[in-house]
């Protein structure tokens, strides 16, 4: 399976999960079965007529391990068919082995950051 995850940066599984979604600099590309990955730079930083879960539905992800991330961004993971999963700390890595045990929680709209909730009530 094809997995999302926004990083600090692109060297590798070790990468620190970014703690922002939509600001995350690249998200990796990671084959959950074999490891392997890609990374691929946030296109907010480049492209406005474009969102993230577009972009990263474009790379043929089928689901999105994060930290956490806004209503809006669920909302358009939840249109494309993609399941996502908050709570990821810590490296890349650790966060992919806390998914495949079952660790970490499948977003809703209450899910949603606090910060967002603010801005879109």
């Amino acid at each position: 399976m094809k997995i999302g995850i926004p990083a600090m940066g692109d060297s590798g599984l070790n990468e620190k999960v970014s703690n922002h979604f939509g600001r995350a600099p690249v998200f990796l590309i990671v084959d959950s079965e074999s490891g392997e990955f890609r990374s691929v730079t946030n296109v907010k930083k480049s492209n406005k007529n474009m969102q993230p879960p577009e972009q990263l539905a474009k790379e043929g992800i089928q689901a999105m391990i994060c930290s956490d991330l806004g209503p809006r961004a669920i909302q358009m993971f939840e249109d494309l068919g993609i399941e996502v999963f908050v709570g990821a700390q810590g490296s890349v890595k650790e966060s992919i082995e806390k998914w495949k045990s079952g660790e970490l929680k499948e977003a809703t709209d209450k899910d949603a950051c606090e910060e967002h909730k603010r801005e879109f009530p």
